[in-house]
């Protein structure tokens, strides 16, 4: 799919698609990286529009299409897949792990996130309607290739927790006020973690309706949580499907 030199008006729609209103508007993001351009021409469902190489358009307007400090050899224009309603979110098979996500705003967290959960084999991801965009730049970049395999479902967790709860689904959030991680017997099917936002946690009003708490308590016995900063949002979620995972 290798297209000729763009023009001017593809040089401003690409540079244009690192913005969340011009995707949206287009229905196109951009993917960079010789390894992700691949992997979406052949292994993935995603409808590739176009493939830029530096080796056809020469280093100058590679530049100018590219979001990186340091643009990659290959380029591609993807269109988004259409986002699925909130029952067909809520129909889905929950009998395995599921990761709900509440406010993650930092674009490099939810990459981190989704090569995670592609690391430890989590199909489900819910995210909050005010999460980050799964297909801005700095997500894309972060994720090494997994938001070709997981993508987030957005919609709004306040319905859907007690919706899920309510079919058998066990919930826990992830809370400096919780029971320590190590010393709870946690179900490894039918099952969801909640990770909260990098400065705020998750959100009082979740956290109402959701009566089992976590924590990851430091290494250090009595040592006072207060005292250091809170894990990273994805070290933290790594820890916790090391933890579902674990026989």
């Amino acid at each position: 799919m290798q297209q000729p030199i763009p023009s001017k008006a593809d040089i401003k729609l690409i540079r244009s698609l690192g913005q969340k209103k011009s995707r949206d508007s287009t229905g196109l993001f951009v993917a960079e990286g010789e390894k992700i351009v691949a992997e979406a021409l052949c292994q993935s469902e995603i409808e590739v529009e176009a493939v830029y190489r530096t080796a056809d358009t020469g280093e100058d307007i590679m530049a100018r299409m590219s979001q990186l400090a340091t643009p990659s050899p290959a380029l591609a224009v993807m269109r988004m897949p259409g986002r699925e309603s909130a029952r067909e979110i809520l129909s889905r098979d929950y009998s395995g792990i599921t990761l709900a996500l509440d406010s993650i705003r930092d674009p490099g967290n939810m990459g981190t996130i989704l090569r995670i959960a592609d690391w430890f084999g989590i199909d489900n991801i819910l995210a909050s309607e005010d999460c980050v965009d799964i297909y801005n730049p700095k997500t894309i970049q972060a994720s090494m290739g997994a938001f070709l395999r997981k993508r987030p479902a957005y919609i709004d967790l306040n319905t859907a927790i007690p919706t899920l709860s309510d079919c058998g689904i066990k919930i826990y959030a992830t809370s400096l006020d919780g029971e320590s991680i190590y010393g709870k017997r946690l179900e490894k099917s039918g099952v969801m973690i909640v990770m909260g936002s990098e400065n705020n946690g998750i959100s009082q009003a979740l956290l109402d309706i959701i009566p089992e708490k976590i924590l990851i308590p430091p290494f250090i016995t009595g040592r006072d949580c207060s005292r250091s900063e809170s894990l990273n949002v994805g070290t933290a979620t790594a820890i916790f499907c090391y933890e579902l995972r674990r026989n």
